[in-house]
């Protein structure tokens, strides 16, 4: 790969995810004594916001250039808007937010300084409910809205530049391949200069739970799930054995916490806080990602349709999907049908419908409901790339790069989007643009080499295009002051 991995990360030695600290579990500090960080105190001038937002950003295109993010735009909508509202209600003063989906079956989920937030989606496996996922979601928000990072640095004058680089590492391994690999990245040295630096990571757990309580509440969701969470982690605990869930490395438990946290939310007034189907939809989307395999997905959700289910709606809705999957679209339809019948304007049931007309090669079908669903959700970053992706199936490419292109608009930092773009581009026969796609791709997974390899490309194919030439001749200046800021970090 030509992108350097060891020459970026020893770049950034100076940034630890707080995701990577193996944070211990007694604290004697009570909760309603802890003080929040004062914006002019000295944290704010060893690492300002500003930099650690380039910080998580260069940390994200390292990430990106070694890990297979999970493309699903339903599931991203769905966590995205959740952390944005989390996000509105918490303490977070700099929400230019950035969400990873990893598809891992681990528990795991981190928040990297900058706005970075990471999700895996084995944590679908353990929450039984939104208020769960958003529970962890809200806990690792309000570790980025205290700068735990920076605060640890005000604290730690002297730290081991190649243990912090080796702890990036094994973030990095551990999301790849789970977290035997990423904890044997660890050297033994570099476990020894973790542990003596996080005097102040039980006092950070305590902010994080506290706060995470708090940001629960105010966004109308039941804070009772961050004690019901920390219970099934428990209980995941037990039933795994001497190796715990993979956020518990990071994010250990004791029963302290957990009575701490029921303390907390009993003192709250009781509401009522109604489930939300739309999460046990979009769990069971993350459960077939997780199978990887149809047929295992369909015997999943025939055993709970027979037997125990969260959600008999979510496991049909998963079987049909999964049947789909298996190209058994005339079961797949019978089963969805059933659900759009008892809902017939629930979203993802629409969606689904198209993605099971495309499947089918109903194409007809499928962009009859896309134009009725446009007129409700014209800006659905979903409903934009199925539109692309049916265009595309049906052949019709250059209509398939106009929807891409304008979605590239919509989100710039999206690798997936312009991944998308670069390839339909080719099918289109707009050579230019295929070069032009992959290189905002490669700037976004940091390999910075092939991003201007790909410009330089362009360039000579649109030469006599002046207004072209320009865009490309700046974006070439941009990707050089972006290495070199890379190179500074």
């Amino acid at each position: 790969m030509p992108f350097s991995f060891q020459k970026y990360c020893l770049g950034l030695i100076c940034f630890v995810s707080f995701a990577l600290f193996p944070l211990t579990t007694s604290q004697q500090t009570h909760a309603n004594d802890i003080k929040l960080p004062m914006l002019g105190d000295t944290t704010s001038g060893i690492v300002s916001l500003q930099q650690e937002h380039e910080l998580g950003r260069a940390w994200l295109k390292m990430f990106r250039s070694r890990v297979a993010t999970h493309n699903d735009p339903l599931t991203q909508d769905y966590i995205e808007n959740l952390v944005y509202r989390l996000a509105s209600h918490s303490e977070l003063v700099d929400r230019r937010l950035e969400l990873i989906l990893i598809n891992n079956p681990t528990m795991n989920a981190f928040a990297v300084p900058g706005g970075v937030v990471g999700v895996h989606t084995g944590l679908f496996l353990y929450a039984e409910n939104e208020a769960q996922l958003a529970s962890v979601l809200a806990h690792e928000l309000a570790h980025l809205s205290q700068r735990h990072f920076a605060r640890n640095l005000a604290n730690q004058k002297a730290s081991s530049y190649t243990s912090m680089a080796g702890m990036l590492v094994g973030l990095i391994l551990a999301a790849t391949v789970g977290g035997d690999a990423g904890m044997a990245a660890m050297t033994m040295s570099q476990a020894s200069a973790i542990d003596s630096g996080l005097r102040f990571s039980r006092q950070y757990e305590q902010e994080a739970d506290r706060l995470g309580i708090d940001t629960l509440y105010r966004a109308d969701m039941d804070p009772n799930a961050v004690p019901a969470m920390f219970e099934r982690m428990l209980a995941a605990t037990r039933y795994i054995g001497r190796r715990p869930p993979e956020f518990l490395l990071t994010h250990p438990l004791s029963e302290k916490r957990v009575a701490d946290a029921r303390g907390r939310t009993s003192q709250l007034p009781p509401r009522y806080y109604p489930d939300n189907l739309d999460y046990h939809l979009i769990r069971a989307r993350a459960l077939i990602a997780i199978d990887g395999n149809a047929q295992r997905s369909i015997n999943r959700f025939n055993n709970e349709l027979q037997g125990h289910s969260l959600s008999t709606q979510a496991a049909t809705y998963g079987l049909a999907l999964a049947q789909s999957a298996a190209g058994k679209h005339q079961e797949a339809r019978k089963n969805l049908q059933t659900l759009l019948d008892k809902s017939p304007q629930r979203f993802i049931y629409q969606f689904s419908a198209i993605e099971l007309d495309r499947a089918s090669e109903n194409f007809d079908r499928a962009f009859t409901i896309i134009s009725k669903l446009n007129e409700d959700y014209p800006n659905s970053y979903p409903l934009k790339t199925e539109l692309a992706e049916t265009l595309l199936q049906n052949r019709q490419y250059a209509k398939s790069e106009q929807v891409l292109e304008t979605l590239a608009q919509q989100r710039p930092n999206d690798p997936n989007v312009w991944f998308e773009l670069a390839e339909t581009s080719g099918l289109a026969g707009d050579i230019p643009g295929v070069h032009i796609a992959r290189a905002e791709y490669y700037i976004l997974t940091g390999v910075f080499g092939k991003a201007r390899e790909q410009l330089r490309y362009a360039r000579k194919l649109v030469h006599q295009n002046f207004k072209l030439t320009a865009v490309i001749d700046q974006r070439l200046l941009d990707l050089n002051t972006m290495e070199a800021k890379m190179k500074k970090l």
